[in-house]
């Protein structure tokens, strides 16, 4: 089984609210096609964006960032909570996922996306979820307010114009999406590209196929 196979059914288990599922659905298809960029396994890559946040339906509680959250995080990672250390967002879904023997490189990148955790972002993988978390959403969103409801009708500049109408999905954070393609060491329009790329390549699943799909 693959780990994207893997990664649906523990998907399906713990997450049952449709708008959830989605937000995962396209974070993993922004990060497949990331990896494809960089020669890394878009397999596991996917697996990711569909893991990072499973747990959070569950416990949706988020810790202030402090001594707790990052001896959490340490505890996971280094293999000794047998439970989950704090009731929260990663830290349950992490635990689950360290327990049932998924690699390393997995519960450190869904670990490292909460700015929380206290666990750093240092390699490209886990830059690339940050980058693409909020940002996957918000494109989704674009192509839903589209008269065609359709990710083939979006392009940079759309998105763009929608990240200056603050009235627009106002939750997401234009500080962050921007900070987080820097630290990737991407100009953000050319993330943005690579995120409408990544979505259409599952835009039947997103539901933003439209017409043209």
């Amino acid at each position: 089984m693959t780990y994207t196979d893997r990664a649906f059914t523990i998907l399906h288990e713990w997450v049952q609210g449709e708008q959830l599922r989605k937000h995962c659905y396209a974070v993993a298809a922004s990060m497949r096609h990331f990896a494809q960029l960089n020669g890394a396994d878009p397999d596991l890559w996917g697996a990711i964006g569909l893991l990072h946040d499973m747990d959070f339906e569950r416990y949706p509680q988020m810790p202030p960032p402090g001594d707790s959250a990052t001896a959490a995080s340490e505890a996971i990672l280094a293999g000794q909570a047998t439970e989950p250390p704090l009731p929260m967002h990663p830290f349950v879904g992490v635990t689950h996922l360290r327990l049932t023997g998924w690699p390393p490189e997995v519960c450190r990148a869904i670990l490292s996306h909460a700015n929380y955790s206290g666990v750093p972002r240092d390699t490209v993988l886990e830059k690339t979820l940050a980058a693409v978390d909020e940002l996957s959403s918000f494109v989704v969103a674009v192509a839903l307010v589209r008269p065609t409801k359709s990710i083939f009708d979006v392009d940079v500049t759309a998105v763009r114009k929608k990240m200056k109408d603050k009235a627009f999905a106002r939750a997401v954070s234009r500080d962050e999406i921007t900070h987080n393609a820097a630290a990737l060491g991407m100009p953000l329009d050319e993330v943005i590209g690579h995120v409408i790329d990544g979505l259409r390549a599952d835009a039947q699943r997103l539901g933003i196929a439209g017409s043209a799909g």
